[in-house]
């Protein structure tokens, strides 16, 4: 569990949370209710979610992202909250052990999804696309391998289906062919220097969007399970977690997960959905905050 006493030592997030009044009015929040944030972020959602909560009311916030952790403890000074270095997937486990019994259930749970506005500044993770910092693009980065490790051996055509499924990415075999290509030379280890060599297979930047856009996209589900914490999440450890008639509101922020969230929603035995079409920030919520224009939530009560 992560302390609060030295709050005011941490660097403050910049990330602005978004369909805010989206996700209060979808969670139903009530004075004195047992809240989870499974992906707590800089504390953005948590800190509103903690007004309406009250004194008696209960917060945790789980987080896979220890440096999350520390920005949300600068702004979550409330005796209720508690944050937890752990994954949604694993919200059970983390309801026992501050139980220390059985997983108590709680009224309602809120994840988004997305990448935090803090990552993608943080030059040492490699979320940008002009970075020369190292491309880790792990959230946890005492787990697993980071990106730059694995592109330096995975076989073409394995990096070719990830681009191609996680990414959405329809130059996915020319791209994979380029950063094999590259990597008996100058391999790719920044990701400035991901974003140059992708530009350099497709081409530069077509509209808005950055042609290597779905390419971080692709590598960062890769290394860190994201789809698989998800779907475990849904079929095992939210459920379990919520009482009967409690809440789940996701926010998405591409398809794949859109994907999985609505057909998890889709199980009747297990959830009533409560949005038949995903919410979408209006006009003026884009038009302020541009990096809101592909989420979508989606809300459900436990059966």
């Amino acid at each position: 569990m992560i302390e609060r006493s030295d709050a005011e030592k941490l660097p403050r997030s910049c990330h602005i949370p978004v369909l805010v009044a989206e996700v209060l009015e979808w969670l139903c929040v009530r004075p004195g209710q047992r809240i989870v944030d499974g992906t707590v972020g800089g504390g953005g959602h948590a800190s509103r979610i903690l007004d309406q909560l009250g004194r008696d009311g209960r917060l945790l916030g789980l987080d896979r992202d220890p440096a999350m952790l520390e920005m949300a403890a600068t702004v979550l000074d409330h005796p209720g909250c508690s944050l937890h270095h752990a994954s949604y997937s694993q919200l059970a486990n983390v309801l026992s052990g501050e139980a220390g019994r059985p997983p108590c259930e709680v009224d309602a749970i809120l994840l988004d999804l997305g990448l935090s506005s803090d990552q993608l500044s943080d030059e040492g993770r490699g979320f940008g696309f002009e970075h020369d910092g190292p491309l880790d693009l792990r959230f946890d980065s005492s787990c697993g391998r980071a990106a730059w490790e694995w592109l330096a051996t995975v076989e073409e055509r394995e990096l070719e289906q990830c681009l191609r499924e996680w990414g959405d990415e329809p130059e996915s075999r020319r791209i994979a062919s380029e950063l094999v290509r590259r990597r008996k030379a100058t391999p790719v280890r920044t990701g400035r220097g991901l974003a140059e060599a992708v530009s350099e297979a497709v081409g530069g930047r077509r509209g808005r969007r950055h042609p290597a856009t779905r390419v971080f996209q692709a590598l960062r589900i890769a290394v860190n399970d994201e789809l698989v914490h998800l779907e475990r999440a849904l079929s095992d450890s939210l459920p379990a977690s919520l009482v009967p008639g409690g809440r789940l509101v996701i926010i998405s922020f591409h398809s794949l997960e859109d994907r999985i969230v609505k057909r998890a929603f889709g199980k009747q035995d297990t959830w009533t959905k409560l949005t038949q079409k995903s919410v979408r920030p209006t006009p003026r919520e884009e038009r302020v905050n541009p990096r809101s224009r592909s989420a979508r939530l989606r809300a459900a009560i436990r059966a």
